[in-house]
């Protein structure tokens, strides 16, 4: 039985509606530092990313400032490939693109900053700007919502194993 008092049990996705941005909301029993690691990290980021009916593997990962990353990943035996470049890799801050290879000319700017509850807590501020609107509706309307409450449950699981 878990005695984490999570304020965000699943993540709060929202659109704004004066931007193509979508923002995320979630808390981990965790610090910034060990929630940074599991972003950057990339054998514990292919362990916590995504719906649990994917499976992920790096294909290129060099998480620093300027550093580029790319994995694929298997749904079904269909393979659908990941990229971007890390613009900023903080202590409690990352900045970063986003591109789906599907749809290789829609590039989203994401920026996530971890604030430190104090009480154990890390609130997880998210949020992804897209081209234009019809995009980030699109990235709403796929389902994004499982892939994002699965993969931060599996963040949290690997928060309380104290493998990080």
């Amino acid at each position: 039985m878990s005695t984490t008092a999570t304020r965000y049990p699943e993540a709060a996705i929202e659109a704004d509606k004066e931007v193509p941005i979508i923002r995320i909301t979630r808390d981990f029993r965790g610090t910034p530092a060990q929630l940074v690691k599991l972003h950057t990290d990339p054998e514990l980021f292919v362990r916590w990313n995504g719906p649990d009916s994917v499976s992920s593997r790096i294909v290129e990962w060099d998480a620093r400032d300027g550093g580029a990353w790319r994995y694929v990943s298997t749904h079904e035996g269909q393979d659908h490939e990941f990229r971007g470049c890390f613009h900023t890799i903080g202590e409690d801050k990352i900045v970063q693109t986003f591109t789906w290879m599907g749809m290789p000319d829609q590039v989203s700017l994401e920026t996530m900053w971890f604030e430190d509850l104090g009480d154990g807590t890390t609130r997880l501020h998210a949020q992804s700007l897209c081209d234009n609107f019809a995009d980030r509706d699109a990235w709403l309307s796929s389902g994004m919502e499982v892939g994002v409450n699965e993969g931060y449950a599996a963040l949290d699981k690997l928060l309380e194993s104290g493998e990080v």
